[in-house]
């Protein structure tokens, strides 16, 4: 009997809650820390980043108006669903970053752990940031979060997984819709992200994921009009002044980020959620 010739998978992008191929008709390799193939992925175009922006600002209403306790809610669903295929996220996790399979579960119960932690503020930032402001008048002054739009967010090309966590679960918990760019050499851990927001409750349209090249995808990300912010995290070095500039014909919010990836495992803080969030402050006369 001869051998059997495996059927090679190949990976479809994530946009607006559905699977389409790139528009490009491009896919590319995938291979494990070792060199050995894996599966096919699509190379998203400059197309596929102008239907994953368009998809991600139609969901922008609806997201932000959903109350802070259901958007937990949601995300915490998410973390569930993230739970109950935790075996396949350590094998992905193992074979794309080269880890010992025990330090791979380490890593996935971590990102569990912080999309959980994530989840939990999405009700609790308001009070955290928001106040009562002290008026010398007739007057009530309150400042309030609200989310910033459609956040670009170039993932950590290094951390397959609890980077990819780190950088999109505070997008989604302060009512902002994302269109994300995975690690270009490790997006297996992205596309089974994408399927775990498919078939819990995040609504279709509210985060995008795109496999293909930062240096590519990002400069297209960084002009359109359309979006508010950008995460320039998995952007070479050399190309974040790049970014910037081009961000600054649309006046867009980039974040500031280390030159080189941060130790995902430290401990969560607040600054994620602070950058996706704009503070409005509204005066009301007081009644008679």
């Amino acid at each position: 009997m001869s051998d059997r010739i495996s059927v090679a998978k190949t990976y479809k992008l994530y946009v607006g809650g559905k699977f389409p191929r790139s528009e490009s008709g491009r896919v590319y390799p995938v291979t494990d820390a070792k060199g050995k193939f894996l599966a096919n992925a699509a190379h998203a175009s400059r197309k596929d980043v102008r239907d994953a922006v368009v998809a991600a600002r139609k969901a922008f209403p609806g997201w932000s108006a959903a109350t802070a306790y259901n958007r937990g809610q949601v995300l915490y669903r998410v973390a569930e669903v993230l739970e109950g295929r935790r075996d396949q996220f350590i094998a992905e996790v193992s074979a794309s970053e080269g880890l010992a399979a025990k330090k791979a579960e380490s890593i996935v119960d971590a990102a569990i752990d912080r999309w959980v932690w994530y989840a939990g503020w999405t009700d609790k930032i308001a009070s955290v940031l928001g106040s009562a402001n002290p008026v010398a008048g007739p007057y009530f002054s309150f400042t309030v979060p609200e989310p910033t739009g459609v956040v670009g967010v170039l993932a950590p090309q290094q951390s397959s997984l609890l980077g990819l966590v780190e950088v999109l679960a505070p997008v989604l918990a302060t009512g902002s819709t994302a269109v994300v760019v995975s690690s270009a050499e490790r997006p297996l851990p992205a596309i089974t992200l994408s399927e775990v927001l498919a078939t819990s409750d995040v609504p279709g349209r509210v985060a995008n994921i795109l496999t293909g090249r930062a240096s590519e995808l990002g400069p297209w990300l960084a002009s359109h009009g359309d979006v508010n912010a950008l995460d320039p995290t998995g952007a070479a070095a050399e190309d974040r002044v790049g970014l910037a500039r081009e961000a600054a014909n649309t006046v867009k919010r980039v974040l500031t980020v280390p030159a080189t990836e941060p130790d995902w495992t430290s401990a969560p803080d607040l600054t994620r959620l602070r950058r996706y969030l704009e503070a409005k402050t509204v005066w009301h006369p007081l009644g008679v």
